[in-house]
């Protein structure tokens, strides 16, 4: 419901991307975040493999998606995007101060002590297939992700989610730990494994990741 060509608010995305992508481009968890506010907004789709519209960069400085923008308020980085909408739902981000900055804590988290651990994974996995030098290096990459999942597991305990209730940190988390999916690296963590498979059952998560796949679908039509 809340894609709507002539909404005000719009999200860039990209309207082609490799198989191993779909899926896991960032402008899910904006998209994610605004069906679970109900509100509409309007898909801006960019040719990931052609250089960026002119102006695109005075809005998104590294050319990357997602960009938003409402009225005059230009954001880029999800983890941006995602705080200004929790601002304005408590669904999403507490109105208590502790429980606000804990979900903000474990937002931040996910983008600096986690993602890039499984991005390492990622980049030896896909973007450097093949290479020889990967099989050495993949092992710490693995023990260095592992570790990361391991802390997490356990400061999420027996919670549904990591700072109480739903919030932005768990949108946040949960696409994180999507970039493992082409490994068998989260089975070790069945706790975590639980807890993404209760934000991908989300409906405002499954609506999102089927709007984002229909811009791929109708591309390669």
């Amino acid at each position: 419901m809340p894609v709507d060509q002539t909404a005000t608010t719009l999200v860039t995305g990209f309207d082609n991307v490799p198989a191993f992508a779909r899926g896991l481009v960032r402008d899910l968890r904006v998209r994610w975040a605004l069906e679970e506010m109900g509100r509409t907004y309007c898909p801006q789709l960019l040719d990931a493999f052609a250089p960026r519209p002119e102006g695109y960069r005075d809005w998104q400085p590294f050319g990357q998606v997602p960009a938003f923008a409402e009225g005059d308020l230009r954001l880029f980085e999800s983890g941006a995007i995602l705080l200004y909408l929790g601002e304005q739902d408590e669904r999403l981000l507490p109105r208590d101060p502790a429980g606000r900055w804990a979900a903000t804590s474990w937002l931040i988290a996910a983008l600096n002590s986690v993602e890039p651990m499984t991005m390492q994974i990622v980049n030896l996995d896909v973007f450097q297939a093949g290479q020889p030098w990967t099989r050495d290096a993949r092992p710490s990459a693995v023990e260095m992700v592992r570790a990361r999942l391991a802390s997490t597991e356990n400061a999420l305990g027996d919670k549904d989610w990591l700072a109480g209730p739903f919030s932005v940190a768990d949108i946040m988390m949960v696409t994180v730990l999507r970039n493992l999916d082409h490994t068998d690296i989260l089975a070790g963590f069945p706790a975590l494994s639980a807890y993404k498979a209760r934000g991908e059952a989300r409906p405002a998560f499954r609506q999102a990741l089927a709007d984002q796949s229909a811009g791929y679908v109708e591309q390669a039509a």
